[in-house]
C-alpha cells in the first residue's frame, strides 16, 4: 500500500510518535500474527490495515508472522490463503516468519526459566489445574509439584521433550503467583505433550509452546517495537512482560491493544465460521455469504474499499458495533466510478413489440458509465422480442405505479416509448407475453419533447440475449447477538442465497471472474470466479445500488 495512505490520528500513533520523538526506538515494527487455522476475515483486515499502516506512514517494516504453535488446528491451506488475502489487500511484509521457526529457542528459554525456578513441570490433570487455579473471587491454591527441585524439572522437562509421556500427562508450568487477582499470572501453562504432526516442522517436535508464552518471545526475537493486538489480550499483557523480562530477551516490545471490529449480522469467531463450513450452511470459506476476505474478494468487494472501511471505522479501546451498511457504503464509492453500466433482466417476462419490422435488429448507442464519459460507449441491439423485469409489468396495479400495464407507456430505457396493447397468459392463469407497440418517434438522444413517461424500466433484446445466473445474497446471519455457543447454526437465515435465471446483454459474452458491473437498477454484480465458465454466466450481487446509511 503506498505510504501517502496514512492513517488518521489515534492513541497508538500518538504512542509511536512519542516514542521516537524521545529516542526509545529508530525505527518502527509492527507484525501481523494470524494463526493459520482458518482464513481471514473483515476483523483481521482491521488488523492488516492498522499494522502495516502505521508502520508504512512511518517508514519502518511489518512482518507477516504466523502463530503457529498448535498442529492439531493449523494446516498450509491456511497458510497460503492468508498469504494471497494479504497481498490482494496491497500490503508487501518485510518478513516472513514462522513461529515454529523459533522452537528451538523457545525451548532453550524455558530451560532458562527452569534453572531459574522460574518453570515446573506439573503432574496435575487438566480439571485439577483449572480447580486449583481458583476464580475471579478466590485465590487458587499451590500445586503439589511447584516446589519440585530444579533438578528433576529438568529432567522430566527432557523427557517430554524426547516424547516419554502421553498426550495431557505433564504441563510445564511458569511459577509466577497463585494469588495474584490476575488469573492469567497463577502459573501459566507455557508448554504442553502434543503427538502430532506439524505443517512446518514435521515430527521434530511432540511438546509446543502455549500461546501466552511463545507470542512475546516470538515478537522479542524480531525486534517488535510495538505489538498490537485486541483488547481481549489485554489481561494477557502482564505475562506477555514477565515472559520478555524473564526469559531475558534483550528486545522489549510494548504491547499495546485497541477495540476489535465488530459488524452487524456478522460472525467474527474463526470456529463458528469453520463450522458454518464443516456443516455445510456454505459451500466454502469463500462463500459471498462469508465475512472472510476471499468471501468478500468472491462477492465483488475490492481490496480499496476493504481499506477504506478499516481506516474510517477508527481506532480506540472501547466496545461498538459497526454497521455493515458503513462496508456497503465503501463499496459503491469505489465501484460507481470504476464499473461498466449495462442491464440485465434477473426474472424475464416476454414481450413482443408487434409494430416492430419482424427481421430488424437495431443498434443504440448508450454510455458505459454517465459519471466517466471517457470509458466510451457500448452498442445495444433492439429487436422485435425482447425481455422485462417480472416486476416491471403488472395487471391491475395500484395508483402510482408507473411502470407497464395495459394501456400504459413507459420508455425503453436507451430506446422508445412502448406501450402495452394485449396480456398473453397460459392456461393456469399466468401472464407470459406482453404485446406492446411503439413509437418509432421517441428514440433517446434526439430530443423528441412531443409528449412524456413517468416510468422508464430496463431490458434486454431476446435474439442476443446472454443466459446467466444470478445470486442474491442477504445477511447469514439474522441476529447475531442470538449467536451464543453452537445454538447459533439456529440463528442462520435459511433465505441468504437465492438464485435466479435471466439475461444480460450480449456484451457480456466472454465476461471473466471477478469483472464487475453495475446493472441497471439492480445494483452492483460480480463475475463469479468459482462457477462461471466459458458456457455459463454467474453474477454475485454485491450490493443494492442505493442505501440510508449516511457517514
Amino acid at each position: 500500500m503506498e505510504s501517502n495512505n496514512t492513517t488518521s490520528s489515534n492513541f497508538i500513533k500518538n504512542i509511536i510518535i512519542d516514542d521516537l520523538k524521545s529516542g526509545k526506538h529508530k525505527e518502527i515494527i509492527t507484525r501481523f500474527p494470524p494463526e493459520p487455522n482458518g482464513y481471514l476475515h473483515i476483523g483481521h483486515a482491521k488488523s492488516i490495515v492498522l499494522n502495516f499502516g502505521l508502520a508504512d506512514e512511518f517508514n519502518g517494516r511489518t512482518n507477516l508472522r504466523f502463530d503457529d504453535t498448535n498442529p492439531l488446528k493449523e494446516d498450509i491451506e491456511y497458510v497460503e490463503a492468508i498469504k494471497e488475502d494479504v497481498s490482494w489487500l496491497g500490503y508487501e511484509w518485510e518478513e516472513l516468519h514462522f513461529a515454529s521457526n523459533y522452537f528451538s529457542e523457545m525451548y532453550e528459554r524455558a530451560v532458562l526459566l527452569i534453572k531459574k525456578g522460574l518453570a515446573y513441570v506439573e503432574d496435575l490433570s487438566a480439571d485439577e489445574i483449572r480447580e486449583y487455579r481458583g476464580t475471579l473471587k478466590e485465590p487458587g491454591k499451590e500445586s503439589p509439584s511447584r516446589n519440585r527441585s530444579i533438578e528433576e524439572n529438568l529432567a522430566l522437562f527432557d523427557q517430554m521433550k524426547n516424547g516419554e509421556f502421553k498426550n495431557g500427562e505433564k504441563v510445564l508450568r511458569a511459577k509466577i503467583d497463585m494469588s495474584s487477582p490476575n488469573i492469567n499470572l497463577r502459573d501459566p501453562i507455557i508448554y504442553r505433550i502434543s503427538h502430532s504432526t506439524h505443517h512446518n516442522t514435521g515430527d521434530e517436535w511432540c511438546i509446543y509452546p502455549m500461546y501466552g508464552y511463545a507470542h512475546p518471545l516470538e515478537d522479542a526475537i524480531e525486534g517488535v517495537t510495538h505489538s498490537i493486538c485486541t483488547v481481549e489480550f489485554e489481561d494477557q499483557r502482564p505475562l506477555y512482560n514477565w515472559v520478555v523480562e524473564k526469559c531475558e530477551m534483550d528486545a522489549k516490545p510494548q504491547q499495546i491493544e485497541f477495540a476489535r471490529l465488530n459488524v452487524t449480522n456478522t460472525i467474527m469467531s474463526k470456529r463458528k465460521l469453520k463450522m458454518l463450513v464443516d456443516e455445510k450452511f456454505v459451500d466454502g470459506w469463500d462463500d459471498p455469504r462469508m465475512p472472510t476476505l476471499s468471501g468478500l474478494r468472491r462477492k465483488g468487494y475490492t481490496p480499496e474499499s476493504i481499506v477504506t472501511f478499516c481506516r474510517e471505522t477508527g481506532v480506540g479501546k472501547g466496545y461498538g458495533v459497526v454497521d455493515v451498511q458503513m462496508l456497503e457504503h465503501f463499496i459503491r464509492e469505489d465501484l460507481k466510478l470504476k464499473a461498466p453500466r449495462t442491464m440485465a433482466v434477473l426474472k424475464p417476462l416476454k414481450v413482443v413489440i408487434t409494430n416492430y419490422p419482424e427481421g430488424q435488429v437495431e443498434m443504440l448507442d448508450a454510455e458505459i458509465n454517465s459519471e466517466v464519459p471517457e470509458m466510451g460507449t457500448r452498442q445495444i441491439p433492439l429487436s422485435r422480442e425482447i425481455y422485462i423485469e417480472q416486476d416491471d409489468f403488472m395487471e391491475d396495479p395500484p395508483k402510482k405505479y408507473f411502470r407497464l400495464f395495459p394501456g400504459n407507456e413507459v420508455r425503453l430505457k436507451h430506446a422508445y416509448f412502448i406501450k402495452c396493447e394485449e396480456v398473453i397468459k397460459d392456461n393456469a392463469g399466468e401472464v407470459v407475453e406482453i404485446r406492446c407497440t411503439y413509437d418509432p418517434e421517441t428514440k433517446s438522444g434526439t430530443g423528441f419533447t412531443g409528449r412524456k413517461v413517468k416510468g422508464t424500466i430496463h431490458w434486454v433484446e431476446a435474439s442476443q440475449a446472454q443466459p446467466a445466473e444470478f445470486r442474491l445474497y442477504e445477511p447469514l446471519i439474522l441476529d447475531e447477538e442470538k449467536a451464543e455457543g453452537e445454538s447459533f447454526l439456529d440463528n442462520v437465515n435459511p433465505n441468504s442465497l437465492e438464485i435466479v435465471n435471466g439475461f444480460v446483454e450480449p456484451n457480456m459474452k466472454g465476461a471473466k471472474g471477478q469483472d464487475k458491473l453495475q446493472f441497471f437498477r439492480h445494483g452492483y454484480f460480480n463475475v463469479d470466479p468459482k462457477h462461471t465458465t466459458d458456457d455459463k454466466l454467474v453474477f454475485n450481487r454485491i450490493v443494492s445500488l442505493k442505501s440510508s446509511f449516511k457517514l
